[in-house]
């Protein structure tokens, strides 16, 4: 094992360099903040929706300058201001709650299925048909026509 040194701030530390450090990193899970993740999906939403801070701060009766620190990153927002910018941007707090947490999964590396399984489900209703009913099938097909 060799030891490089890496300075940070100002102040130089030895780092273990070899293969045991890449072991070690793949270990090592990315620290999620909450606060950035809210941040980035408030963020995109707005810009998706080509809107200025200054417009949505308007709406979200929040001040521009804190609108900004939370999109990003550096404050931490309460739940009523949350609801405020969300209403502000019309996107239910729910979706945006459900973006954060996709992307906070993805961060840990979890996968969460878009659906729930058959077998969860079958605890909660009694029967699940396999196929659908053919009356439902057959306006299904004469939809799509």
């Amino acid at each position: 094992m060799v030891k490089q040194p890496v300075s940070v701030n100002g102040v130089v530390r030895w780092r273990d360099v070899g293969l045991a450090t890449e072991a070690h990193r793949e270990k090592e899970r990315k620290m999620v903040v909450l606060r950035h993740e809210i941040g980035d999906v408030l963020r995109d939403v707005r810009q998706r929706q080509g809107r200025t801070l200054r417009e949505v701060s308007h709406s979200a009766r929040v001040s521009l300058g804190y609108l900004s620190e939370v999109e990003r990153g550096q404050k931490e927002a309460s739940s009523e201001l949350l609801s405020s910018i969300c209403s502000a941007l019309e996107v239910p707090l729910s979706l945006m709650l459900r973006q954060v947490s996709d992307r906070v999964a993805d961060a840990e590396g979890v996968i969460i299925p878009d659906t729930v399984p058959q077998e969860l489900s079958r605890e909660f209703v009694s029967e699940i048909p396999d196929e659908l009913p053919e009356d439902l099938s057959r306006g299904l097909a004469s939809a799509r026509s």
